[in-house]
């Protein structure tokens, strides 16, 4: 689990060791994840300290959870730098494409994009050797996507989802699938300013389509993307039978035979 300390991922480590997980908590906030690991114990949490945008740290910490733990099959990819590392009060404060520095641009895609991907390349070796593994990439919406003024953050989550797609083609077959989970809105976190919090999602929302992917039951299920807030207990754990869409829309695009030419 990358991105541990906070948030989202600390809620979803504190739901997985519920579950009987063993987790590696992981996040660049080396306090922070030394606190999870004293809160459950290092039998259930091992806290590492990374980096996710140092492709090396990712090799070298993937390998450290190995040994350390004796297996790895799951990654959750939820490492990410929110648009309150732009700006305290960035939902006031449009962004102009003049605004964004170089460092910050490459910063947010080295973050958000090259992390799940550096954290993926280093886990999915072990997968293929044991033909079984998860790997979950949290994302965003559609709407924050696109939004105004949401950059570098909207970009760098349509380019992971993109790639979830991508990979989940790439790797079909092999026992690991790829899926995304999303919170369907706002989520009660320090990424999401303001002093009214009644109206934010609870980051918990995130763990039972979790939890359902990581089951027999979701090894039929890849390359789709899941809204947290629709998950639905009364259906059962089956992903299969939840409200779901194929990651990335590729409903929108159409066949390149079909593509009339250029002239």
């Amino acid at each position: 689990m990358t991105g541990a300390a906070g948030g989202i991922g600390k809620a979803l480590v504190d739901a997985f060791v519920k579950e009987g997980l063993r987790v590696a908590a992981l996040d660049i906030d080396e306090k922070g994840v030394h606190a999870l690991q004293e809160k459950h114990g290092e039998a259930k949490v091992l806290g590492l300290r990374i980096d996710v945008s140092e492709p090396e740290d990712c090799r070298r910490q993937v390998a450290t959870v190995a040994e350390r733990l004796g297996a790895v099959h799951i990654l959750v990819n939820n490492a990410a730098l929110g648009m309150n590392s732009v700006a305290d009060d960035y939902d006031d404060e449009h962004l102009q494409i003049e605004d964004v520095p170089d460092d910050l641009w490459r910063r947010f895609f080295a973050v958000n994009v090259g992390g799940a991907f550096s954290m993926t390349r280093a886990v999915v070796p072990i997968f293929r050797k044991q033909k079984w593994g998860r790997v979950i990439n949290v994302s965003t919406s559609i709407l924050t996507m696109m939004r105004k003024g949401f950059v570098p953050y909207g970009p760098t989550k349509a380019a992971l989802e993109a790639w979830s797609l991508i990979l989940s083609r790439q790797l079909e077959g092999s026992g690991i699938t790829v899926n995304v989970v999303l919170p369907g809105g706002p989520v009660d976190t320090i990424m999401v300013p303001g002093e009214d919090r009644s109206a934010l999602i609870s980051p918990n929302v995130m763990s039972p389509p979790m939890l359902a992917l990581f089951t027999e039951a979701g090894d039929k299920v890849t390359g789709q993307r899941f809204i947290a807030v629709e998950w639905d207990e009364s259906l059962g754990s089956d992903p299969a039978t939840q409200a779901h869409a194929p990651a990335a829309w590729p409903q929108l695009a159409k066949p390149f035979s079909k593509m009339q030419p250029r002239p």
